[in-house]
């Protein structure tokens, strides 16, 4: 990889285009360059997350993922290329048990916010929703592998878990949306 990064203004997207992993041009706008996109903009989002004060057992979950969304960018940046597995997306779920486990129920919808950690892994969920958009409108027009959507679906439902449990660790709450509110 370093003789392939040494120059990075290569000017060869000027006319729009853009090298994907297996050698071949595409436009910028193309459906996979959107869910490339998405993806590398997620992992920024959880690494302004990962400069927050977290748990640091939480921090290092969140590193793996980081790890985990590159190769899915990689993945996607290969057509017809696997990188990520069933093994990745159990392990989401593994954390999703252990996270949802000493949270109370919801019983109301809750606002993005409270402490600033759980505001900006509130952001996560949002972005992780439109990558995962996008893998889906991909999967329409190019075969896919799955477990990208999966993964993203279960990442979502995981930084939701993680915003509520930031909450707590800053010593606060959920925040809930008041349907009664005068408006």
């Amino acid at each position: 990889m370093g003789n392939r990064l040494s120059k990075i203004a290569t000017r060869t997207g000027d006319a729009g285009t853009t090298g994907l992993g297996d050698g071949s041009r595409i436009a910028k706008d193309a459906l996979r360059v959107h869910a490339m996109g998405d993806v590398d903009e997620l992992n920024s989002h959880l690494g302004v997350l990962m400069c927050e004060d977290l748990p640091p057992q939480m921090k290092h979950e969140l590193m793996s993922i980081q790890h985990d969304l590159f190769d899915m960018g990689g993945e996607l940046c290969i057509p017809g290329y696997t990188l990520i597995t069933d093994a990745q997306v159990a392990r989401l779920d593994d954390l999703l048990a252990k996270y949802n486990a000493d949270l109370p129920p919801l019983k109301d919808f809750i606002l993005p916010g409270g402490s600033r950690a759980a505001a900006i892994a509130h952001v996560c969920r949002t972005v992780c929703r439109r990558a995962e958009r996008a893998i889906v409108s991909l999967g329409h027009s190019e075969t896919i592998n799955e477990h990208p959507r999966q993964y993203m679906n279960r990442l979502s439902d995981l930084m939701f878990v993680l915003s509520r449990v930031l909450n707590r660790y800053a010593g606060g709450s959920d925040v809930l949306w008041e349907k009664e509110r005068e408006r």
